[in-house]
């Protein structure tokens, strides 16, 4: 099939192109009916190969077709991520627009071809939330996603994802994330402790490493040396945290508190002190960092940092949909703070 300059391909190209038929190429789109992953890889490579995109314009015409906004998360069971999509969700609704949620579990080639279904289908805007790894090629990707959703008239937002180089139609969402670690690492060494034991996340992963870096400047400006073996590297799960502190405990270390990297981490070392017929905070004080409701309920009701997860949802919505979408980049950064509750207090020496 021969097509004139500029003219733009239609779904019966698309199916042909992928050898199935026009009814399985909406299946593939519209991701409501189950198919293969072969027929859904062949379908989404004919789209690329084609630039197709789906005419959201027509459907409104017929009048279906809900305008759509798209949250794509690595971790959909995550609870700090469920307040942000609850945000979302919210907000979209407010504004007349259908939310639909993607979890990649980290499959990067999962989240390029969600995003791309997101553009064929002409939605509002894409948000994709959470630290990564900020490499060359995450920019290079992210970029290429960004002018994709752009060229169709749709917008990409960063919530909490590195920001892109300057020039990008992109709007990035952040918190003061390591000022926050900072903060509240800073109230547990002016409780009079001085050895910190920090449960971290994956090194490479940049949420992490800003709550690190807060970690650091706490003890640099309080003049405290960091002893290296205090800072261990998991993930930002329960069971992460569970087994660095019944590492910690095994290998001997000298502690008088942790800070966690998520309230997560910090559930998971809680059960391992009790487990190991320690009180906190009388015998080990404990900190996280979300504030997550979960937070509230532990005993005792955790110290951690206050992320306003739900209003970044709402934020990155409203801002979205107000920018034009081949404009260059917009960058907001939301506050954080620390909620002092019972879980920390100063050392035995120290009282």
């Amino acid at each position: 099939m021969t097509r004139k300059s500029g003219e733009r391909s239609t779904i019966r190209d698309v199916a042909a192109r992928a050898g199935v038929s026009a009814a399985t190429v909406s299946r593939v789109l519209g991701g409501v009916y189950p198919v293969s992953a072969e027929t859904r890889a062949r379908v989404m490579r004919a789209v690329r190969e084609l630039d197709y995109v789906a005419d959201a314009r027509a459907k409104a015409v017929a009048g279906v077709g809900t305008p759509t906004l798209a949250f794509v998360l690595e971790d959909i069971t995550g609870p700090s991520f469920a307040l942000m999509a609850y945000g979302v969700e919210r907000e979209a609704a407010r504004h007349g627009h259908l939310c639909l949620v993607c979890g990649t579990e980290g499959d990067v080639r999962q989240e390029t071809e969600f995003v791309e279904m997101m553009r064929a289908q002409r939605a509002a805007a894409v948000i994709l939330v959470g630290g990564t790894a900020d490499t060359p090629e995450y920019r290079e990707r992210t970029r290429r996603m960004a002018d994709s959703l752009a060229s169709a008239g749709s917008r990409l937002v960063l919530c909490g994802r590195p920001p892109l180089d300057p020039g990008a139609p992109v709007t990035v969402i952040e918190y003061d994330n390591e000022s926050g670690a900072h903060a509240l690492v800073a109230h547990v060494l002016t409780q009079g402790h001085s050895r910190v034991l920090f449960l971290g996340g994956r090194p490479d992963h940049t949420t992490a490493q800003g709550r690190e870096r807060g970690y650091a400047s706490a003890h640099r400006a309080r003049g405290v040396e960091i002893d290296p073996a205090l800072v261990l590297h998991g993930d930002f799960t329960r069971d992460s945290g569970h087994r660095l502190m019944r590492q910690a405990l095994a290998d001997g270390l000298d502690f008088t508190a942790v800070v966690a990297a998520t309230d997560m981490v910090a559930a998971g070392a809680l059960t391992a002190l009790h487990e190991a017929g320690l009180k906190v905070p009388d015998d080990v004080s404990l900190a996280g960092y979300d504030d997550i409701p979960y937070a509230r309920d532990l005993y005792p009701a955790l110290t951690t940092v206050h992320v306003p997860y739900e209003e970044l949802g709402r934020v990155a919505v409203r801002t979205a949909l107000g920018r034009t979408p081949g404009a260059s980049d917009e960058h907001l950064l939301l506050g954080t703070h620390v909620v002092v509750r019972n879980s920390v207090k100063p050392p035995r020496d120290a009282r």
